[in-house]
């Protein structure tokens, strides 16, 4: 771990804890109570107790617990394999013009294009 002023406080507890719950997640234990769920899910699929959609979730929720590993190298394997996508190199666009100079300004009238009707 190196120098034990460098380790943030608390950083091996928290790292400690995490390592607990992935080994609670995915041990021995773990494994069983998923294997005896899918049998119990199964049976109660075929005697039709259990909706078919509900158990096919349940039992597709288990792979991607246990295969997680698994996936998430396989995705990182095929990113590495496509790698970074190329940036298009385009030529440097022209600035555009400048603006027309801004005619003179008037005073203000209120007045300006009204009509006064002649009698």
């Amino acid at each position: 771990m190196g120098d034990p002023l460098s380790v943030p406080p608390g950083s091996s507890a928290l790292l400690g804890a995490v390592q607990w719950v992935q080994g609670t997640l995915l041990g021995t234990l773990a494994t069983t109570v998923a294997v005896i769920a899918i049998a119990w899910i199964g049976f109660g699929m075929l005697s039709g107790r259990i909706n078919i959609q509900r158990g096919a979730t349940a039992i597709l929720g288990c792979f991607i617990l246990f295969g997680a590993p698994a996936i998430a190298s396989g995705l990182m394997t095929a990113a590495d394999a496509i790698g970074p996508t190329p940036v298009p190199v385009t030529a440097p666009v022209a600035p555009p013009p400048p603006p027309p100079p801004l005619a003179p300004r008037t005073p203000y009238d209120p007045y300006a294009g009204a009509s006064v009707p002649v009698r």
